[in-house]
């Protein structure tokens, strides 16, 4: 039997029980509207989601998310999310070795990062024909200098720069082809899983801004502890999961369950293309498709905490970790889960072993499949010239949000909720709620992140 679903007067519906939908609701209850959330899947969190398979905790599509994201302060709810980090920097796999590259400089450190790339450059250089492997002294002070700079710019800085391909705008910048495909390709590829570097420079530079300020990390339990723990807390019976939404307008919407529902205004926070079945004019962008295989291993294959990244393009794994080096409580006592994310389609077990064996050096015949997980819209692309702010607000009464009208990240997810609030509050004239983390009333929505 259909649990009943009413939308009283004065409430908001959302439409999609994802990150951005989730903090939408957190910012309006928080400022207290009424608000309902409506979700057609039977569990909230979108692509956020995690199974338990003999054991393990395996995320559908694990997003890699920076603890010096601004939202995870500002989202009412989220207080109590434990992240795990991955040691600082990453390891890259490289002209067949491995190197840690990348750790947080911080903006104090820009300085002698640029002197010490600047003297090791006027070194006498090696022999003719003699080509020192990639990681080393003048390879991390050049890419130490690069990263001390972006953390020192003010995102809305980056955000005021000229729009360019990253790739294109990282080298007219000056920085080396060497450091370029050694490194920023294969960073970007595993935060925005764009291989081929044709990102907004703007957006770009915002996931190495945040890269360079902060660490990576995952929720604790899997990516699902996120949006669960924002669903927990909200009032209880404002998440009805399994209610499929058929037409949307400012006043009301329609459901296949319960009939058409009259309400004050309708945030629409679901995928792209699922917001423009319903809203048909909307513009759906281009995506990256991506695969994550998860592998249980009687031993880790890697006893630290690290993301490792393949620079040399080995094969379809973009990058991989001992995920349960990092949270333990994916895994089973006495046994080692490992987590590769492939930017495509499923890649053959013979091909993807070969790859993961020379990656960690180690034989992977002894790897079980746990599960394959593939979608070929996980990540909505943004090419040059992409809008990381684009309007959430359709008309009085009707919004639309999600990581499509901002950036591709869980950040982008979170600011575009609290976004779509903002714009609801205004409407309606109701102040905006206090910020989590300041105290203070809310960042305005046209300020960066």
């Amino acid at each position: 039997m259909l649990e009943p679903v009413h939308a009283e007067p004065g409430t908001v519906v959302i439409v999609g029980a994802g990150v951005a939908g989730l903090a939408a609701a957190q910012h309006l209850t928080r400022a207290g509207v009424r608000t309902l959330v409506l979700e057609a899947a039977s569990g909230v969190g979108g692509r956020m989601s995690t199974e338990k398979v003999d054991g393990f905790r395996v995320d559908r599509i694990g997003p890699l998310l920076s603890t010096s994201y601004p939202e995870l302060r500002r989202t009412p709810g989220l207080d109590g999310l434990a992240l795990r980090p991955f040691s600082p920097g990453v390891l890259v796999h490289s002209e067949g070795r491995r190197h840690r590259a990348g750790e947080p400089v911080g903006p104090r450190r820009a300085r002698g990062a640029l002197s010490a790339a600047r003297a090791l450059a006027s070194a006498p250089r090696p022999a003719r024909g003699v080509r020192p492997p990639l990681g080393g002294p003048l390879d991390h002070a050049r890419l130490g200098a690069a990263l001390a700079r972006i953390a020192a710019t003010p995102p809305a800085r980056l955000l005021a720069r000229p729009e360019l391909p990253i790739s294109r705008a990282l080298s007219e910048r000056g920085l080396p082809s060497r450091t370029l495909h050694g490194f920023i390709r294969p960073l970007l590829s595993a935060l925005l899983c764009d291989p081929d570097l044709t990102t907004s420079s703007r957006c770009a530079e915002l996931a190495l801004h945040a890269y360079a300020k902060g660490r990576l990390a995952v929720p604790e339990g899997g990516a699902d502890a996120l949006p669960e723990l924002l669903a927990s807390g909200l009032p209880p019976g404002t998440v009805h999961t399994g209610v499929r939404v058929t037409a949307v307008a400012a006043n009301h919407v329609t459901t296949a369950e319960h009939g058409e529902l009259p309400c004050s205004g309708v945030v629409l926070a679901t995928d792209a293309l699922a917001a423009a079945a319903l809203l048909p004019g909307l513009r759906v962008p281009g995506f990256h498709p991506v695969t994550v295989v998860h592998h249980a291993a009687p031993e880790p294959p890697l006893a630290e905490a690290a993301l490792l990244l393949d620079a040399d393009r080995l094969g379809p794994v973009a990058h991989t970790s001992v995920i349960s080096q990092v949270d333990p409580s994916r895994a089973p006592a006495g046994r080692a889960l490992i987590s590769s994310t492939v930017l495509g389609p499923p890649p053959g077990d013979r091909e993807l072993r070969a790859q993961l064996a020379a990656l960690y050096g180690t034989s992977t015949c002894r790897w079980e499949t746990l599960a394959v997980h593939h979608d070929a819209h996980a990540v909505p692309a943004m090419p040059a010239p992409h809008d990381p702010r684009r309007p959430v607000r359709l008309l009085d009464g009707l919004y639309v949000c999600g990581d499509h009208r901002d950036t591709s990240t869980v950040q982008g997810a979170l600011h575009s909720g609290r976004r779509a609030a903002r714009a609801v509050l205004t409407d309606l004239g109701v102040p905006a709620a206090a910020s989590p983390a300041s105290g203070e009333e809310e960042t305005p929505v046209h300020e960066a992140a």
